[in-house]
């Protein structure tokens, strides 16, 4: 699939799970990531200390977790497009580890 690249130049956390992500074009998101914190590799992050050891890695121009989490800047950008897809895999990704 091909997409237009997008650079996470910024981030704040203002709140529970949620960020404020600022792109290189200028756009913001304001992302709540509880729909998706299931599944192997995004699951350990619904402790909140975890989760709120996110960090912007200038070199991948992404957020990443000590976890080795991470997501896609495009994905992170489009968010409010994937939410209702994304959620329903994370929970495709509980079912099968359960």
């Amino acid at each position: 699939m091909s997409h237009p690249l997008y650079d996470v130049v910024d981030f704040e956390i203002i709140g529970d799970y949620r960020l404020r992500v600022v792109f290189d074009d200028g756009a913001e998101q304001e992302i709540d990531f509880r729909p998706v914190l299931f599944g192997e590799m995004y699951g350990p992050l619904r402790d909140l200390r975890l989760f709120n050891q996110v960090r912007l890695d200038r070199e991948v121009a992404t957020l990443v977790w000590p976890n080795g989490a991470d997501f896609d800047p495009w994905m992170l950008h489009e968010w409010p497009d994937l939410i209702d897809e994304l959620t329903q895999r994370a929970r495709q990704w509980e079912l099968v580890l359960a």
